[in-house]
């Protein structure tokens, strides 16, 4: 029975993106379509179209939505770049082979992530935590995933594993509202904790902004009936910001509609003035891996920091009881701490103004079992395909 499950997954994965590989010209893929039964009506489906429109060797990848007018959210234009075909191959055989061993739901998987390897590479990598012997699980992992490398790292009981509890935090706390809106990477407040407020997030649909932060703040989650968000001021009473709209617990977001003079921002309180002017896609996330770039973020509490990003569309199943999907793992487990919740990690946007940044996902807790270092948190695509919403 085993066997037979296992050959059945091995058959999902072996699509035609399998054959996308170096010296594979355009001609010859096509040849292959034909030979195979395939109309080329199909390459959409088979997510091949953007091979076909490459240059021999190359694939286009929409790595971001950026504003084309920064103060028009609705403007947003893609933002593409082109890669090794070799190693797009092997990152969407990667994210395809990751998404499938999530959905296994074998005993003893806590998670994993896929890792994209450099460009020169042409190679991703897809890590797995188990909390058993991985000798039992070796041989499906092998035939599952052949030619794409696997790193499986056993961990201890995680029940067993004590996070350290709530600690003492001093929060950053806005001076002083004197405009209509503040800026994200400062504290904000439940009626049951701190966490930091994060930039304003849109609903294309009611073309509605909200206020954002982690919906684990809300202790029992947060509740559209009733919960709300204030923004605590130094040195004077604090300031409502609005009521629970929607909350998504295995996301770990609460969006907030404001209800008073205080708007939500596109600023983030940044060393330098930033602008958030649009946001990272999966691929977006993969090639910053790959040319070895870092993210950074802005805490309530620990500030600006910035570290390596460790994995994509990462599984996290450590928590809870469900798994949590489209995770970015990045930096360390000292670049989050009680309070930084809520904050987003972003990318100083390369070919925009100054002040311009794209998001990657929100920071909503880090590690805290031996052996892994990283923060962990939803990325902005996952909340652009399961809900529309964008920054």
């Amino acid at each position: 029975m085993e066997g037979t499950h296992t050959e059945h997954l091995v058959h999902r994965i072996a699509t035609i993106r399998d054959r996308v590989e170096t010296g594979m010209d355009r001609r010859e893929f096509l040849r292959t379509l034909v030979t195979g039964g395939y109309a080329l009506g199909v390459a959409g489906a088979l997510g091949v179209d953007d091979f076909l429109a490459a240059e021999d060797g190359e694939v286009p990848i929409v790595t971001a939505y950026v504003r084309a007018d920064p103060d028009d959210p609705w403007s947003l234009e893609e933002r593409t770049r082109s890669v090794p075909a070799e190693w797009y191959a092997s990152v969407q055989k990667a994210l395809e082979l990751n998404e499938l061993l999530s959905r296994t739901a074998f005993t003893g998987y806590l998670g994993s992530a896929v890792v994209p390897g450099s460009y020169d590479s042409g190679t991703a990598t897809v890590s797995v935590g188990i909390s058993s012997d991985p000798s039992s699980f070796r041989e499906t992992f092998d035939r599952l995933f052949e030619d794409i490398s696997l790193d499986i790292e056993t961990i201890g009981d995680v029940d067993d594993i004590e996070d350290g509890g709530p600690q003492d935090i001093e929060p950053r706390l806005v001076d002083s509202v004197s405009s209509d809106d503040v800026p994200s990477g400062v504290a904000c407040e439940t009626a049951d904790s701190i966490a930091t407020l994060g930039p304003v997030m849109y609903d294309p649909d009611s073309e509605q902004e909200f206020f954002v932060t982690a919906e684990h703040a809300f202790e029992g989650g947060a509740d559209p009936s009733g919960d709300r968000l204030s923004l605590p001021v130094d040195g004077s009473d604090s300031v409502e910001l609005g009521s629970v709209s929607h909350a998504h617990p295995a996301e770990d977001v609460a969006a907030i509609k404001p209800e008073g003079r205080v708007q939500p921002s596109t600023a983030i309180d940044t060393p330098s003035p930033s602008r958030v002017r649009g946001q990272l896609t999966r691929l977006g996330l993969a090639d910053l891996i790959a040319r070895n770039e870092e993210l950074e973020k802005v805490g309530a509490v620990t500030g600006h920091t910035r570290g390596k990003i460790q994995g994509i569309d990462a599984v996290t199943c450590f928590t809870d009881n469900f798994c949590r999907h489209g995770q970015i793992r990045w930096g360390g487990e000292m670049d989050l701490t009680d309070g930084d919740s809520g904050s987003v990690s972003y990318y100083s946007d390369p070919q925009g103004d100054d002040e311009d940044v794209l998001i990657a996902g929100f920071n909503n807790a880090r590690t805290w079992w031996p052996g892994q270092s990283y923060v962990w948190g939803v990325g902005a695509y996952r909340l652009t395909e399961n809900y529309g919403y964008h920054f």
